[in-house]
């Protein structure tokens, strides 16, 4: 091969390599040209119908793939919206009594059954990362007529008088979760947070003629309780087939706190995704049962369980 004819063969070597640089960036729209020459032209044409479909349907079929191996509860920010049926039942004691003046808060106070909700907000700033606010109020208020003689933060109520009692146990919960493991059908994570019982008790009574015919005065007795409880435990969710439809969820928290109380709570429910964005749940709170101990001094002590059905929606984005 002669000097003249290598330096072409070259040449068109050197374009054929520009213009399959160029036809692979620009096959998807096909808006590349060539134009270095016949022998690259010729080549060009040839790759172009060759490797041209092949190209366009890789850059197709990428998205799709990634989708298909996103995870099914992938999101950004979730809220949580549950109505609760709670059954409550516990006690109240007085501060620095140690078991004197305990009141029933079901049979003494008629704190019986009632509707309340609970929310969540969820931050998942990594894939496995969760920075989160949790809150559930019990407000509940019942007039009912005692049955036995209670005392309360030095307050005596005589069996047979009618009083107000009322009891206020918020929850705030702001907390901290990492998934240990997650993968596209689920995730099992460990979630840290402290629970903030904000709480308030009150028992009055008008003055009034009991039916024994004994005079009565008006009476009345409070109490409050600020208690932080830290609490750790593991939360899951797992997708019963290989599609974001159906899924079940739970999670168990609990801390004890030697002297001062302890905690413990677990729920389960079952959930149906709607769209991208929306989902139904319906399940069953376990049970969630708080005790703070009371002290000598002005801390009054709770022994408060709830447990009931739950139902709700869930915003993902």
């Amino acid at each position: 091969m002669d000097e003249a004819v290598k330096s072409r063969w070259h040449e068109e070597r050197l374009q054929t390599y520009l213009c399959v640089r160029e036809i692979v960036r620009s096959s998807v729209t096909g808006e590349g040209t060539c134009r270095y020459g016949s022998g690259a032209t010729k080549s060009s044409r040839r790759f172009r119908l060759l490797f041209g479909p092949a190209l366009f349907a890789l850059a197709v079929a990428t998205p799709q793939l990634h989708a298909q191996d996103e995870d099914f509860d992938s999101y950004k920010l979730r809220i949580d919206a549950f109505w609760f049926h709670a059954n409550p039942s516990g006690s109240l004691q007085s501060a620095g009594q140690y078991g004197f003046g305990v009141v029933d808060i079901d049979k003494d106070m008629g704190l019986d059954s009632f509707s309340t909700f609970s929310g969540k907000v969820d931050w998942k700033f990594t894939r496995k990362n969760h920075l989160y606010f949790a809150v559930s109020p019990f407000n509940r208020s019942r007039e009912s007529v005692l049955n036995r003689t209670v005392v309360f933060q030095g307050q005596t109520f005589d069996a047979g008088l009618v009083t107000q009692g009322d009891l206020r146990a918020h929850l705030y919960a702001p907390g901290y979760q990492y998934d240990i493991i997650r993968r596209k059908r689920g995730h099992l994570g460990i979630a840290f947070q402290i629970d903030l019982f904000d709480t308030e008790a009150n028992i009055s009574a008008a003055a009034q003629v009991t039916p024994g015919g004994v005079q009565q005065a008006a009476r009345s007795a409070s109490g409050s309780l600020l208690a932080p409880i830290p609490v750790a435990g593991p939360q899951f969710r797992a997708y019963l087939t290989n599609s974001p439809r159906l899924f079940v969820d739970g999670n168990v928290y609990g801390m004890y706190l030697f002297g001062y109380g302890n905690f413990v709570s677990s729920s389960g429910t079952l959930g149906l995704t709607l769209s991208k964005n929306l989902s139904v749940n319906a399940g069953y709170q376990l049970g969630s049962r708080l005790e703070v101990k009371s002290n000598a001094s002005d801390r009054i002590g709770i022994r408060l369980t709830q447990m009931g059905a739950i139902a709700g929606l869930q915003l993902s984005f």
